[in-house]
């Protein structure tokens, strides 16, 4: 089988062709660099899953949280991009609790039997964060009166944006990008909190990649971030770099769980 490529995460269809140019920016520098069966283009095809599961998968981006748990004999984290939405600062970023613009909601406390729209169960700022944010306030294990499942942030915010949820969490960088390009969904609703913060989404290659493949991708990924032509696709998406990284770079996110479950919160509900 040929290696396939996949950045999904913040692949929505008005910034599609940016993660395109840059990824056609990175497999430049791959090829420069000698290395062979480079992707022409991105595995659209697949789900985040599948190519999270594939022994084929020579550049991804992936959620922290899956990476650390479910996904964690599959993928090796190598980088960790660097952000200027707001809600980023440095190598992390963190998500904004939202709620109807016309909500009377004033702090998380008042969210107690609300009910939340969730991107996904495996998802570190759809679940994970807000669980840490919420855990203070549960009691006997609760705090939401329901929870519904949307498959995406821009289907979270949407739910909360019609009144059909009381609140989500939705990851800042994806909010930036659906404020710049939804700016009508967006205005129905507004930020009640902010959770902690926790290293952004990282870039991800097959666990069995050799070290000599990962240093490849490491410098392919830097040149092309500091390369004047990706400067557009950067733009497009909030991107201003990446650094290395590894699995202990996010084990930040296994201490924010082990807390919410200090509180008797080890799953939100």
């Amino acid at each position: 089988m040929s290696a396939i490529a996949h950045l999904p995460m913040y692949d929505i269809a008005e910034v599609r062709p940016a993660v395109a140019d840059l990824w056609k920016a990175i497999a430049g520098k791959l090829r420069v660099s000698g290395l062979a069966d480079v992707p022409v283009g991105l595995a659209h095809h697949l789900s985040h899953h599948e190519s999270w599961c594939s022994p084929e998968l020579l550049l991804g981006q992936s959620c922290g949280y899956p990476a650390l748990h479910e996904f964690r004999g599959h993928l090796r984290i190598f980088a960790t991009p660097v952000y200027n939405a707001p809600g980023c600062e440095g190598t992390t970023h963190r998500s904004f609790v939202v709620v109807p613009a016309n909500a009377a909601f004033k702090e998380i406390a008042e969210l107690r039997g609300s009910r939340f729209a969730l991107n996904s169960w495996d998802s570190n700022t759809g679940m994970n964060l807000p669980r840490l944010a919420f855990a203070p306030f549960a009691q006997n294990g609760r705090f939401l009166g329901e929870i519904v499942e949307t498959g995406s942030h821009a289907g979270s915010l949407g739910c909360v944006a019609e009144g059909r949820a009381d609140a989500a969490a939705i990851d800042c960088v994806t909010h930036a990008l659906l404020e710049r390009h939804r700016p009508e969904v967006v205005a129905k609703t507004r930020i009640l909190a902010v959770t902690a913060p926790s290293p952004a989404l990282p870039f991800v290659t097959t666990r069995n990649a050799s070290e000599s493949t990962v240093e490849m991708l490491r410098q392919a990924l830097t040149e092309a971030l500091t390369d004047p032509a990706s400067e557009p696709a950067r733009t497009a998406l909030f991107l201003k770099g990446a650094v290395a990284a590894d699995e202990g770079s996010y084990r930040v996110l296994l201490d924010y769980e082990e807390k919410a479950r200090q509180f008797g919160y080890a799953r939100l509900a």
